[in-house]
């Protein structure tokens, strides 16, 4: 086992944890109060309801890095498979930022640089995570 690959699967967890900081601000950012507000009301639950699935997903998965990373990295099948999803789900993520049109919302220069920065965090979560997955 790569000995530096425990600590590079704990700082990924705490920096999956990090993602959250943008993710709190997207209901802000996008005025979710108001712009939903045209919605039907069970539209507008589910939005949140997706959101905080999102959220948990989110929290579970830096969860499960910042506390078994050592597990995580010893090459079982069981740490493969999760690390397999890990990689999945962030290069959903990833794949999704080429179709989102955000730049409508991408106002100032901290937002820029924060959706350059999440777009490099999708990339290394989904290159570290299938690296753990597939390797030899």
């Amino acid at each position: 086992m790569n000995e530096n690959l425990p600590i590079i699967l704990f700082c990924a967890g705490w920096a999956q944890l990090g993602v959250l900081v943008a993710s709190s601000l997207v209901p802000l950012r996008l005025q979710w109060k108001t712009s939903l507000d045209v919605l039907p009301r069970l539209h507008r639950q589910l939005y949140w309801i997706y959101g905080g699935y999102v959220v948990m997903a989110i929290i579970a998965n830096g969860l499960i890095c910042v506390v078994n990373a050592d597990a995580l990295a010893d090459g079982s099948r069981l740490s493969r498979f999760v690390c397999a999803y890990l990689a999945i789900f962030w290069g959903v993520r990833l794949s999704l930022q080429t179709v989102l049109d955000v730049k409508e919302h991408l106002t100032i220069w901290w937002l820029h640089a924060g959706y350059h920065t999440l777009t490099g965090l999708f990339l290394t979560f989904t290159l570290v995570f299938a690296y753990v997955a597939f390797r030899g």
